[in-house]
């Protein structure tokens, strides 16, 4: 596997495994059980996930040492703002069985983002927390929020996939040394990105699948990629990138089905209220 360090020294797997929409109560117990055996080491949780503890008892059980396994947990709204965070954070390592994670993140921009941000940074000096980073920040909201913290984020995990590139924000990004963990880094589902020519002509090169392609070139482009899956085929396929290269002209031929889209925009009118009146982690 390969690591990637970020700005603050830790190192991350590059490819992680997400557990969204997975359900609590045995799937996401599977699901991570499976990753886990195929030789994944970074899960990808959040609150509002509502699977928490079927990651903390996978990787439990696991028989793996846990400084080995890099895990991954999100704020959700319902608990910005400073005293908020504080507890929202020790419910999140109560739910996964942990005395830390190795990644937070605040999953929405929305908010006393600032007050969020200053618990987190606490939290990180007092080990509870490794590593700090944000989600869903555009260039736009990334200027207004970030310029507030008195520590840099680590990551900012956003949409990303060869339809949507996310160039502008990979700019902005990389002057302070930000890593993007792509979600939906295969595309929105909808099959179109999976069987382009273009990708599907280099699975047949390489003799991988589209997704393979698809996670490869990511990779390359120097993401971190968290794919999803609860096939034990396609989970242990998603990891199995590591033993061939696309050349350049590959590369440009993957960069040019940018289409410069996603499917969420955070800075539309309302997403802050339909995401808090859609996921509510506690009364």
């Amino acid at each position: 596997m390969e690591m990637i360090t970020l700005n603050d020294g830790n190192k991350i797997p590059a490819v992680g495994f997400g557990v969204f929409l997975v359900p609590n109560d045995g799937p996401a117990y599977e699901a991570v059980s499976q990753a886990l055996k195929a030789g994944y080491r970074h899960i990808d949780t959040a609150a509002a996930y509502f699977n928490e503890s079927d990651v903390g008892k996978a990787v439990k059980v696991s028989g793996i040492p846990r400084e080995e396994i890099f895990i991954t947990s999100k704020l959700w709204l319902q608990d910005y703002g400073y005293e908020a965070a504080r507890k929202g954070l020790e419910t999140s390592l109560e739910k996964l069985g942990l005395d830390y994670v190795d990644l937070y993140l605040l999953h929405q921009p929305y908010g006393d983002v600032a007050g969020a941000w200053k618990a987190l940074e606490e939290a990180k000096k007092e080990g509870r927390i490794k590593s700090i980073g944000v989600s869903n920040m555009t260039p736009t909201i990334w200027k207004e929020f970030v310029p507030q913290f008195d520590t840099m984020p680590a990551v900012n995990q956003v949409e990303c996939n060869p339809f949507f590139q996310q160039r502008e924000l990979r700019a902005l990004l990389d002057e302070a040394d930000v890593k993007i963990e792509a979600y939906q880094p295969l595309g929105h589902g909808d099959g179109a990105l999976l069987s382009h020519p273009v990708i599907v002509k280099l699975a047949e090169k390489y003799g991988k699948n589209p997704g393979q392609i698809i996670l490869r070139s990511e990779i390359q482009e120097g993401l971190i990629v968290l794919p999803k899956s609860t096939n034990p085929e396609r989970i242990a396929g998603n990891i199995d990138i590591f033993d061939f290269e696309l050349e350049d002209s590959e590369m440009e031929e993957i960069r040019a089905l940018d289409t410069g889209k996603g499917h969420h925009d955070p800075e539309a009118p309302g997403v802050a209220e339909m995401l808090l009146a859609n996921y509510k982690i506690h009364d």
